[in-house]
């Protein structure tokens, strides 16, 4: 059964789930186990007709309905870990066909094993979860390139600061996950296979465990590991890592969605918006919503992560243990957060009318840095003369103490906000160059 099915959907994981569950770590063991008799085989220890049994026997236990897990989980506790009793099925699954014991589990531990299995896990969600950031970074600088020069107000400590763009901003938020995404793709390209036996030395499979090491990791399709690496989880900090800074990039996106959705800005909303049980009136921008409230709950993962990488001596007590769940969840939740933030991105809706009536709200104060300046060539006292006209609460254009210096009609210039747009339309072309390079042009202005 996968854990967290009921909420699975609501927070973007229904896509990942079957990736990481349960079943898929007995999967991923058994492969492991299943590799390691191939890579066996390849250097004469093991007979290559036992290693097709191995595999075959292997893949019927890691199917589902094969090792019934519930069961599994109580034997597991008395070891510690589920290797140990999938181990010795898998042993007797094949015993029945002249393999002895010995073939099976050749030179590993219980921890080379459950690393490797973690490590195709890992790679397999990662690549969900990219595929989800990719769908963001393309509807990004597609609202980029939509929204190029479309004005709004910037706003800096929640107040109105001065004009951006739509499509600057919609380009911050590319810029960002495509930088985490490249995060993502290093640490997936990196994860490697564990192999390294009791105490880390290989000393059950000398003189050849490190050439079986390597072969294990062919067999996988995982990057060769160097050395071993049980009390060295600088592999995993680096993944968890790079998914703590993936849920910052989504993070970004959703919450300046769900406050440019609220009521009073109603710059933005969501193609198919959330209701509520008591309010008919409500359009909430529930896909941002449940994105932030997935990938809100990873910074703690990723503590955990780093907090417990003081493996003692040459194996852990317990610092190892936390991470097996530690991690499903951050996988779990990145690939829900990516999976909701592309709901958002892709299907939102632009509000231009209200981004130029929100620009209107302050009567040009917002520019009042600009008019400032201008002032600067005619007195003093330019700061003190416009901060005052900003108090009183007029029209900057009417104000005698600055009409008397510049025309109405160059202060009304002064104070366009489509005439004070700095560079952000270079800012989106940076970044859809940035695009253009993945996708091959289509981003092109």
């Amino acid at each position: 059964m996968t854990r967290g099915h009921l909420f699975d959907p609501t927070f973007g994981a229904r896509e990942v789930s079957a990736t990481v569950s349960d079943q898929a770590w007995v999967t991923a063991v058994l492969d492991v186990e299943a590799a390691l008799g191939r890579a066996a085989a390849r250097h004469g220890l093991i007979a290559p007709e036992h290693a097709g049994t191995i595999t075959a026997a292997a893949a019927e236990l890691g199917a589902p309905g094969g090792a019934d897990i519930e069961t599994l989980g109580i034997d597991a506790a008395v070891g510690g870990n589920p290797v140990i009793p999938l181990v010795s099925a898998l042993r007797a699954a094949v015993a029945v066909s002249g393999v002895p014991a010995s073939a099976v589990h050749l030179g590993a531990t219980s921890q080379d094993i459950l690393d490797t299995a973690l490590m195709l896990i890992v790679k397999n969600s990662i690549a969900t979860v990219r595929q989800s950031i990719g769908a963001c970074v393309d509807a990004g600088a597609d609202l980029a390139l939509a929204h190029r020069g479309t004005p709004m107000a910037g706003r800096t400590l929640g107040q109105q600061a001065v004009p951006t763009t739509f499509g600057a901003v919609a380009a911050g938020w590319t810029s960002g996950l495509l930088r985490a995404d490249d995060a993502l793709a290093r640490v997936a390209a990196s994860t490697s296979v564990q192999f390294g036996g009791a105490a880390g030395t290989s000393a059950a499979a000398h003189p050849y465990g490190l050439r079986l090491a390597d072969a294990l990791a062919d067999e996988l399709g995982l990057a060769r590991q160097g050395i071993p690496w049980h009390t060295d989880r600088t592999r995993i900090a680096e993944i968890a890592g790079a998914l703590g800074t993936a849920a910052g990039a989504i993070a970004k996106p959703a919450l300046d969605i769900t406050l440019l959705a609220s009521t009073e800005l109603g710059e933005v909303s969501e193609r198919s918006p959330g209701g509520s049980s008591a309010m008919p009136h409500k359009r909430n921008p529930i896909a941002a919503v449940t994105a932030r409230a997935a990938v809100r709950r990873i910074p703690g993962l990723v503590a955990t992560v780093l907090a417990g990488m003081d493996h003692e001596h040459q194996r852990a007590t317990g610092a190892w243990h936390a991470e097996w769940e530690t991690m499903t969840d951050l996988l779990r939740l990145t690939a829900g957060g990516a999976d909701r933030l592309a709901v958002s991105i892709g299907g939102l809706l632009v509000h231009t009318d209200a981004m130029a009536r929100n620009l209107e709200i302050t009567h040009g104060l917002l520019l009042a840095e600009r008019v400032t300046m201008a002032l600067d060539a005619h007195t003093d006292h330019a700061r003190e003369i416009v901060t005052a006209a900003c108090a009183a609460g007029g029209t900057l254009d009417t104000d005698p103490t600055i009409t008397e210096y510049l025309e109405p009609a160059v202060v009304r210039r002064l104070l366009d906000p489509a005439d004070h747009l700095g560079h952000a339309g270079d800012i989106v072309d940076r970044v859809l160059s940035m695009v253009h390079l993945r996708t091959g042009g289509r981003h092109d202005r």
